[in-house]
């Protein structure tokens, strides 16, 4: 078929590479966000999408808008046969959706009908999922509502952030469009409607969200620490200023601190919850690197009873 893949961050890169190396398909265009700006400069910059069509020597379209009249007319130009997508990042009025004879085919990364929505996999995880995986779909007007055409599964490991399992789920994932492209051009692979019961939706994770709430069961902070690592990024506050928690593991033999509070030994420093305590392994203070937490609390000298989110 002739294929126009619509996709922006890194995750969509590894799904674009399976579908230029399939050799069956011919990937004609490439849609993406438009630049933005990034880095201290805040420079434009071109998405990671957008970057490796260019280096394929494949054209690159960045409507500001997918309704644009004039994107509209070069993709009825190029004429595809159906418009695989990968984390496009923008929502396809009726009009872009017609353009396509077999439609727009999304890879979601959650076993559809849960967790429809912008954020699937953190939500997988700050839920306590233990297995997840990815979905193929038709794209229509609803959101991640259409019928699904294949699904792989994924094991949410213990220890996963949002970024390890996106990363396996974007490479497995490649191979499962791959595959939905093949049957969908062959005639063997037909799209089933998704059950009525077992939706959920992922709305995108908010910097709001993202704050950790002391007061919690230790498991559910470890659960929000993995869910926004990598970004927006759990925080905290210590004296007035945020603190990032990029690691912490819960400490099921110690449940002697109230919720917030400090704890600081030579190589190790505690942080009391809802439960028991967890333990705090790396951390970023504002404005600086990431460091192992021990050194951070060596450098601002915590004092006995000091609390976290305040």
């Amino acid at each position: 078929m002739k294929l126009v893949f619509a996709g922006t961050p890194e995750v969509a890169v590894p799904a674009l590479d399976a579908l230029i190396a399939s050799g069956r398909h011919e990937v004609a265009a490439v849609v993406t966000r438009p630049d933005a700006p990034a880095g201290r400069g805040r420079r434009l910059v071109a998405s990671p999408v957008a970057e490796r069509a260019e280096e394929a020597g494949i054209e690159v379209l960045k409507p500001a808008r997918p309704r644009d009249e004039d994107f509209l007319a070069r993709l009825r130009e190029i004429g595809p046969d159906c418009c695989p997508v990968v984390a496009y990042g923008a929502l396809l009025p009726k009009t872009t959706l017609d353009v396509p004879a077999r439609g727009w085919v999304n890879l979601h990364f959650s076993l559809l009908p849960a967790w429809r929505g912008a954020a699937p996999v953190q939500h997988a995880i700050m839920a306590g999922d233990e297995v997840t995986g990815a979905s193929t779909f038709l794209i229509e007007e609803g959101l991640d509502s259409g019928p699904v055409y294949g699904v792989l599964t994924e094991e949410v490991r213990p220890t996963d952030t949002s970024g390890d399992l996106l990363t396996r789920l974007a490479f497995a994932g490649a191979g499962l469009l791959v595959a939905t492209m093949d049957g969908i051009e062959d005639g063997t692979l037909h799209a089933v409607s998704q059950p009525a019961e077992g939706v959920t939706l992922a709305p995108k994770i908010t910097v709001e969200d993202a704050q950790v709430q002391w007061s919690a069961p230790a498991l559910r902070v470890d659960r929000v620490v993995r869910g926004c690592t990598p970004a927006p990024g759990a925080w905290t506050l210590f004296r007035g200023e945020r603190l990032k928690v990029i690691q912490a593991v819960p400490v099921l033999d110690r449940a002697d601190l109230a919720p917030g509070e400090l704890s600081a030994a030579k190589n190790n420093v505690y942080v009391g919850t809802g439960s028991h305590a967890v333990e705090l392994l790396w951390v970023q203070p504002q404005g600086k690197k990431p460091m192992r937490a021990a050194d951070w609390a060596r450098g601002v000298r915590i004092v006995h009873g000091e609390l976290l989110g305040i």
